[in-house]
């Protein structure tokens, strides 16, 4: 329990990061955030019961630069929202798909690189989408908005009372 993801909300409510419930109790208990949602059930100390945080806001405000995201695996995955481009289906068994591949010129940047299933990235292999004869479901392209925190995707299905703080 005390491992499970909880969000942490800036002074003014933006999203800041997830960290483990056990981190939040800490930060509550110190007097550093305060537990906005609770759900996740009850932690026992040896004098008192203390409930497991959903949701915390630090007290205090946070400022961070903003700064442009690295193209990594775990961006692709949350751009295209665990998503295959190509069949449209959604899955955690995900392959990164150079629509151009590299042997041919194409380079590693957000307009090259999509989501793929196993099954698709076979099938399309070592050619473009159109000699494959398959479509793209969106042209891809950088993360859409500056944020510079975004919660990721697969955890907007666990965690009903995150939304109302997220930006949509």
């Amino acid at each position: 329990m005390v491992n499970h993801p909880v969000l942490v909300l800036n002074q003014s409510y933006e999203p800041l990061t997830v960290c483990r419930a056990r981190r939040a109790v800490v930060l509550v208990i110190q007097g550093k955030a305060e537990m906005l949602e609770d759900g996740l059930g009850h932690i026992h100390t040896i004098s008192e019961t203390v409930p497991l945080p959903s949701v915390i806001r630090l007290a205090r405000m946070i400022k961070r630069p903003r700064r442009e995201k690295k193209l990594t695996r775990y961006e692709i995955f949350n751009r295209d929202r665990y998503t295959c481009q190509y069949c449209g289906e959604q899955s955690r068994q995900l392959t990164l798909d150079h629509v151009i591949p590299r042997y041919r010129g194409g380079r590693h940047t957000w307009e090259n690189v999509v989501s793929a299933c196993v099954a698709c990235n076979r099938r399309k292999a070592g050619r473009t989408p159109q000699e494959a004869n398959m479509k793209l479901v969106r042209q891809p392209g950088p993360p859409s908005g500056g944020h510079f925190f975004i919660v990721p995707y697969h955890y907007l299905n666990k965690r009903d009372e995150w939304r109302k703080y997220l930006y949509q």
